[in-house]
């Protein structure tokens, strides 16, 4: 695995839409700093939802994004789903919660998966987007930062799968919301889930 785009963005407006929003996402060239809120200079509009800490960094596998690009019609570019990180070789069906990502002193950690909302829908130009990508069932993969680091386009990655009990992204897609089961409940908390689904799985903790 390595690599493939780092990409930022600046807060733009979107089409009709009174606010500004920073899911253009762009490739960049070159070294960029990661720390504890995300990629340096990478504009964040609406931390109510997006950013913080437990999803600091947005991470897409190529094989995921191939797959976009043949439900498209066209080549996928860099950043049009909003992520910051695309990894070669990486489905992001495979991936669970507590799986690392390394590269160089670069250090993620999976807590939790994208789900889609309205400003994705009109980044797409189509109302219907949140339910498409719902139904693919591959979500996009939001990581914390457990240290940080210099990242670069094309340096190696390596995979690190969590020990623990798995907690996949699509599942995590299926279940949102939903009562679960006593023994799903202690799975999905026994992993290093985002902090925001724990309070809803553990009121209290």
């Amino acid at each position: 695995m390595k690599i493939l785009a780092l990409c930022t963005g600046n807060p733009e407006r979107l089409p009709g839409k009174s606010y500004k929003t920073g899911i253009f996402k762009h490739a960049v060239n070159g070294a960029v700093m990661i720390d504890a809120e995300g990629l340096v200079g990478d504009a964040i509009c609406n931390r109510k939802h997006h950013g913080c800490v437990d999803q600091a960094v947005y991470v897409e596998g190529s094989l995921t994004l191939d797959w976009w690009g043949r439900e498209l019609g066209g080549p996928y570019e860099p950043g049009t789903f909003g992520e910051n990180m695309v990894i070669s070789n990486l489905d992001n069906r495979d991936v669970a919660v507590g799986d690392r990502f390394l590269t160089g002193d670069l250090v993620l950690e999976v807590t939790s998966c994208r789900m889609p909302c309205a400003t994705f829908a009109a980044r797409m130009a189509d109302p219907k987007f949140v339910k498409r990508y719902t139904g693919a069932a591959r979500p996009g993969i939001y990581c914390r930062v457990v240290t940080g680091g210099v990242a670069e386009t094309g340096t190696p990655v390596e995979y690190q799968p969590f020990p623990g009990e798995r907690v996949t992204m699509p599942e995590l897609m299926e279940t949102f919301g939903r009562r679960l089961s006593e023994a799903d409940r202690e799975r999905y908390l026994a992993a290093p889930i985002h902090y925001k689904l724990r309070a809803m799985l553990a009121p209290g903790i």
